[in-house]
């Protein structure tokens, strides 16, 4: 049954961006703004949350939202526990401001949703430019945290095995000294029941846990990074304690 919802949910998302994708790419010919073509995407990934809830059984359960900022133009940098590609999609469809990913420019060549984030005000970079890469971060990252879009980065770079910690890489801090926003960290257990690199998924409630800002001034990107890591692992082991149960 678990394999049958999986198919079901991989042929309703490959059927649905579809439209989606060719609606951002018209009303970009138009001139639509940045924020408009951000509300269709947002609205596809809203709609495939909501139906892997449906066919897979896949619920969010959030908490924490209250210590997000309110400002109209407060950014923030996002730094994200990443397990699954459930959260890429969960996160635009629950966060109160546009969000900006940071991803490798291979994305772009994926049909139909690598055109529509290609359509969006996000941050592309090829990983092999280094240093010059991680300048076009800033440079664009520093433009969109101005106007109130929020950049969310996942710190450990790449999906981790359930249970397992990745290397924290200090980019996302270094964005949010740069530009003098807070860094949120979250918690996230979606491996729980979207493992990596699985195609079938289990039914289960994943976990979002968001921290306080933590600010940014003054501090050291490393140092920054420690504390936000602490944060992220001590809520991992609250949320999902099962999973670290052989790795204290």
């Amino acid at each position: 049954m678990a394999l049958i919802r999986s198919i079901l949910h991989m042929l309703w998302m490959g059927i649905t961006v579809v439209p989606y994708t060719l609606l951002i790419l018209l009303v970009r010919l138009f001139g639509a703004s940045s924020r408009t073509r951000y509300r269709i995407a947002r609205a596809w990934l809203k709609l495939s949350v909501d139906a892997a809830g449906v066919i897979m059984g896949i619920r969010p359960r959030v908490t924490g939202m209250e210590h997000l900022p309110t400002q109209e133009n407060q950014g923030v940098v996002l730094l994200v526990k990443h397990q699954s590609t459930y959260e890429t999609f969960l996160m635009p469809a629950i966060m109160p401001r546009p969000l900006a990913y940071v991803f490798k420019k291979e994305l772009l060549r994926v049909p139909f949703f690598g055109w529509s984030i290609g359509s969006l005000d996000m941050i592309h970079i090829d990983r092999s430019q280094g240093v010059r890469a991680f300048a076009k971060v800033v440079q664009q990252g520093r433009a969109l945290l101005a106007r109130g879009t929020w950049v969310i980065m996942f710190p450990e770079g790449t999906r981790i095995e359930r249970g397992q910690v990745g290397q924290y890489k200090s980019g996302g801090t270094r964005l949010a000294i740069d530009s003098g926003v807070p860094v949120v960290p979250v918690a996230v257990t979606s491996a729980r029941v979207w493992p990596r690199k699985a195609f079938i998924k289990r039914p289960g409630v994943v976990d979002v846990s968001i921290g306080q800002p933590i600010p940014s001034v003054g501090r050291k990107p490393d140092e920054l990074m420690q504390e936000v890591e602490a944060w992220i692992e001590a809520e991992m082991r609250r949320l999902d304690p099962e999973a670290y149960s052989s790795n204290p």
